[in-house]
């Protein structure tokens, strides 16, 4: 459901984005049809379409973030075209944390749905050729991107533009000038800058859009498999592509036309409300199916030798990841109940206002206890669960001994690479 709804989500994204420079003088249902065609036919390409579009994607945004940073340092200490020494001026005034903490909870859903899709690397493993070697390496490097990327660049567009300034996205969500990395470019009286910064933005709603399609074809395709979706869904044709479930994503994301509407913005708050909320939810089942299957895993005798790949946090880290998602949820529901704005707002604003917030939680209950009802199936025990169906036919424990072989004559330097990234 996430991913099939970030299809037309991020279409209708690009098209408010491109305004910045078409200032609404072009139809946007144009554009529209263009992005649209672009993410089908990319994943019509299959595996290695998908990949090779990605890795172009990729290179840009890393060198654009890259450049930001580097970029938003020196105009932080007022290096840039008539600028002067911000430092943490905009952290003292307004402040940062605008409504204290329970401001901080209201954009969970929103900074929940930007930091989805690193689940993909997971899903990718699937359709990989040698996942031993690409999929840890692939885990840490995404742990890093999210560290330098997300974070670093985050904050200094904290410590360039005040949460007051009113070309930011709460006071018009028509003007694509409201991204907080153009408003600090323009602010530093950059000329060029803000137009480059606000193509790359465009460039990485694609990139989502993209890989959007391949999430869902291929999420779908594995319900399928498993009996907990139509079986048609499942059909795989001999280039390994899930066809009707790309035609599926497709048609779900003909919703993308609503970009040519007036009711745009509302279509765009109620697909962020669906899909926000439900990458919150796939995390949480994630770390829980981490746990519960270590623990059938060492019921079943097996040693943690015997694993292909442990994660680095290992099952602390699933724990506290899982606990971490529970508190969003609860915090959703309060900031759903109580918004900010609550003294402010008729009952029907904060009623819309609590399934904005709080919308995938009923959708995805519904879904699973009518199919529970429905099937009456119960939930599986540790000691009866199926660890070795879909394991690829390889000697792991040989394997993983000449690994440990080659580790050990690796030099320092090498060890300490590899364990990073």
């Amino acid at each position: 459901m996430q991913w099939l709804v970030v299809l037309p989500l991020e279409v209708v994204a690009a098209t408010i984005i491109l305004q910045y420079w078409t200032h609404g003088n072009i139809p946007n249902d144009a554009f529209v049809a263009i992005f649209y065609s672009v993410a089908i036919i990319i994943n019509l390409f299959g595996v290695k379409g998908y990949g090779e579009a990605e890795f172009v994607f990729s290179i840009i945004k890393v060198i654009a973030v890259m450049g930001f940073i580097i970029l938003g340092v020196i105009l932080n200490v007022g290096g840039g075209p008539g600028g002067s020494y911000i430092g943490g001026t905009y952290w003292q005034n307004p402040g940062a944390f605008h409504n204290g903490f329970k401001g901080t909870c209201a954009v969970l859903v929103t900074a929940a749905f930007s930091f989805a899709g690193t689940e993909l690397v997971g899903l990718a493993a699937a359709e990989t050729a040698n996942p031993r070697k690409s999929i840890p390496s692939a885990v840490k490097q995404v742990f890093w991107r999210i560290t330098l990327f997300y974070m670093v660049s985050l904050t200094l567009v904290g410590l360039l533009v005040p949460y007051t300034d009113p070309r930011l996205t709460a006071g018009d969500s028509n003007d694509a000038r409201a991204s907080p990395f153009v408003i600090a470019i323009e602010n530093a009286y950059i000329q060029v800058a803000p137009s480059i910064m606000n193509a790359v933005i465009l460039i990485a709603v694609l990139s989502v859009g993209n890989s959007s399609v391949y999430g869902s074809s291929r999420t779908l395709a594995a319900l399928a498999s498993q009996g907990q979706a139509p079986r048609i869904f499942g059909y795989i044709d001999r280039q390994g592509r899930p066809l009707v479930s790309i035609g599926v994503s497709a048609a779900i994301g003909l919703l993308s036309f609503f970009a040519g509407s007036s009711r745009r913005e509302v279509a765009f708050d109620w697909m962020i409300a669906l899909s926000g909320l439900s990458s919150v939810l796939t995390w949480g089942s994630i770390c829980l199916a981490h746990i519960r299957f270590r623990r059938a895993w060492a019921r079943a005798g097996h040693t943690l030798d015997e694993l292909a790949f442990r994660s680095q946090v290992g099952i602390l880290g699933s724990w506290a990841g899982f606990v971490l998602n529970c508190l969003v949820l609860m915090a959703q529901f309060w900031t759903g109940v109580a918004p900010v704005a609550y003294g402010k707002m008729s009952v029907g604003k904060r009623v819309e206002n609590f399934f904005l917030a709080f919308l995938a939680l009923p959708v995805v209950l519904v879904f699973f206890l009518v199919y529970k009802v429905w099937y009456r199936t119960s939930l599986l025990r540790t000691a009866d669960m199926d660890l070795h169906t879909g394991m690829r036919d390889i000697n792991i424990t040989e394997l993983l001994e000449q690994e440990r072989e080659e580790k050990r004559a690796w030099p320092k330097w090498k060890k300490m690479y590899k364990f990073l990234c």
